[in-house]
């Protein structure tokens, strides 16, 4: 059977079209540059480690590499919620650390079920905490999460002086466990990030997520629930830190009290979310953007470490590119709103 002329030339046809939604993509995406600057980081990585003796392009490389994402990438997630709704969370650092203890203490006693309800419970009390104290009692987010971290702190000072608890050995082998070279760890990473895509752009709450960020008193007139949309996003974030430290007391086998704050969850998954495009007044960006964050940062933090970088010139590169990225996005929006206006 013969293809007629227009038949056989239509898929050739689509391309340009093809070609202009990339292009298109390319240019409007928040999510965009972090792409481009991740392939470009990438590149300059492998060439600079390879001249130096260093194996970066490597199946074993690779996969540290994202193992090493997971942790940020799960916290940063949560974040990115919070940040869209115009909020922000300063507490998910010593939440990691609270929930890996409480985690591993209850399931050392009461097993693996009890042990993660428990670890995921303290994040949703704290969450709700939380976005009650930003919307009903009308506390600037910064300060209240702040203060949020410090009562944190304080709790884990009273109650624990170092590692506690021990997880199930099932568990434990969850941070170690591969299928074939992919980990699992990466694999829940993937999930979560794709439930949170799902969740921004195919629920009516994530809608809601958008437009609270964008204008809280448009949104308010317009029959949106502001707070009720704004304690949810806290809560799912909380939700986000407690997973991490789950993860993390998977890795180490029990719970570390200094296991979220020696990581730096808490600013690292801000720059993770910046990086990925997501203005931090709210209303604009998406988790697949803050991965690309948080890629970026992993591969920024593996060629240091296989180069030997002084750890304080390591944050004054770190810190450099956050600005840099944040000076784009700025210039992009302004560009923007003279294109509209």
């Amino acid at each position: 059977m013969k293809l007629s002329r227009s038949a056989a030339a239509a898929p050739r046809a689509t391309l340009p079209s093809l070609r202009g939604r990339v292009t298109d993509w390319s240019r409007t995406a928040p999510s965009a540059p972090v792409f481009k600057a991740l392939l470009v980081v990438f590149a300059l990585a492998w060439l600079v480690v390879s001249l130096d003796g260093g194996s970066f392009l490597t199946v074993d490389n690779v996969v540290n590499m994202l193992q090493r994402s997971v942790a940020l990438g799960l916290v940063a997630v949560g974040q990115t919620l919070v940040i869209l709704a115009g909020s922000l969370d300063l507490s998910v650092a010593y939440l990691i650390s609270l929930s890996s203890l409480v985690g591993a203490s209850t399931m050392e006693d009461g097993g693996l079920v009890v042990g993660v309800a428990a670890a995921l419970g303290v994040g949703v009390l704290v969450g709700l905490a939380n976005g009650l104290v930003i919307t009903k009692l009308k506390v600037n987010a910064f300060i209240a999460t702040l203060g949020m971290a410090l009562i944190l702190k304080g709790v884990i000072d009273f109650y624990w002086d170092g590692p506690a608890g021990a997880v199930t050995e099932g568990f434990e082998s969850f941070g170690y466990t591969r299928f074939g070279p992919v980990p699992a760890s990466v694999l829940l990473l993937a999930v979560v990030v794709g439930l949170a895509w799902l969740l921004l752009h195919g629920t009516r709450f994530g809608s809601s997520l958008y437009s609270v960020g964008g204008s809280e008193e448009v949104s308010k007139l317009s029959g949106v629930r502001t707070d009720r949309v704004k304690i949810a996003a806290h809560i799912l974030c909380s939700v986000a830190a407690a997973l991490t430290g789950l993860f993390l007391a998977s890795r180490l086998g029990s719970g570390t009290p200094l296991v979220g704050t020696d990581g730096g969850y808490d600013l690292e998954s801000i720059a993770a979310v910046v990086l990925g495009g997501t203005a931090l007044a709210g209303g604009r960006g998406g988790v697949i953007g803050t991965l690309g964050g948080v890629l970026l940062l992993a591969v920024l933090d593996n060629a240091f470490n296989q180069l030997e970088v002084d750890s304080f010139l390591k944050d004054v590169v770190r810190g450099a590119i956050i600005i840099a990225a944040v000076a784009l996005y700025a210039r992009r929006s302004r560009q923007a709103g003279e294109l509209t206006s």
